[in-house]
């Protein structure tokens, strides 16, 4: 089977919800000329980044009564969607969320687990902490998503793997930190590793839709990318400018890969449970 992955490399305006919903609404048209199934959008699209004491005021319920969330919800009837929102629950906690839509329906959402306070970070001072790591499956394959330093922790990536999850869709806003050799920024280099190593490690495909443009002095880099079963990049998108890149993936690519890399067939999840109880028994009682 065959799908067309889309990735809109967008450059949100902070706290500003209605233009960031009218961006993708014409990311979502322009999709869809192209036949794209499954368009992925970066880390808080409709928000921006930066949001801080603007959280309340831009937080917004995952329900057709929510009229900006309802928009996309209608929009997913299109084709698929994976969008990045501050979702406020039932007890007026608010997490930086990703929501994967189909069919003007929610499929799944995922509240970001790790949340940086280190360097230009402070995200824990205006969100709370996600708590759980699950796979959901798709009209396509059995999927699964990580917000930006989720990716960066192999725990939930691999937990996603044991899941069932053949598709992992990062998306991101990761600010570009530190020169490196050549024409990187040694953050997207060091991301860049990252989403190939797991493609290979877990022989499966990696999403990965990073934002572009500038907040408070951060500068977002873009280079969107996907990356397939063997670890190497089907497609890559360039630095720094808004952009819609579409890219062809073939699911029967997994079979073919895990007949010759059995990793998955002889991963041991009972020993990594059994020696991980060792270990925390062993921190509690030191």
């Amino acid at each position: 089977m065959r799908m067309k992955i889309g990735l809109a490399q967008m450059y949100p305006k902070l706290g500003d919800v209605q233009h960031n919903a009218a961006a993708h609404l014409e990311y979502v048209e322009r999709a869809a000329q192209q036949g794209v199934d499954l368009l992925v959008f970066p880390e808080l699209s409709l928000t921006g980044y930066q949001v801080q004491d603007l959280v309340p005021e831009v937080a917004m319920k995952a329900s057709h009564r929510d009229a900006t969330f309802g928009q996309m919800l209608e929009a997913s009837k299109h084709l698929d969607l994976v969008i990045g929102f501050v979702h406020e629950d039932e007890r007026q906690r608010f997490y930086t969320a990703a929501a994967y839509l189909s069919q003007g329906e929610i499929v799944h959402i995922h509240h970001k687990l790790y949340l940086p306070t280190y360097g230009m970070f402070d995200e824990s001072r205006y969100f709370a902490q996600g708590n759980t790591v699950r796979a959901f499956n798709t009209r396509f394959d059995r999927m699964g998503m990580l917000i930006c330093e989720d990716f960066w922790h192999v725990s939930p990536a691999y937990l996603l793997w044991m899941d069932g999850a053949d598709v992992l869709i990062l998306h991101s806003a990761s600010p570009g930190r530190g020169a490196d050799a050549g024409d990187k920024l040694s953050s997207s280099r060091w991301v860049e590793l990252v989403n190939q190593a797991y493609g290979s490690m877990f022989t499966s495909y990696i999403v990965h839709c990073n934002r572009v443009g500038y907040e408070d002095g951060k500068v977002f880099w873009g280079g969107s990318s996907v990356v397939n079963p063997e670890g190497e990049f089907l497609t890559h998108g360039q630095y720094f400018d808004e952009a819609l890149i579409v890219q062809e993936i073939d699911l029967s690519q997994l079979h073919r890969t895990r007949a010759r890399l059995p990793l998955l067939r002889d991963e041991r999840p009972g020993l990594v449970r059994r020696e991980l109880g060792r270990i925390l028994d062993e921190e509690l009682r030191r």
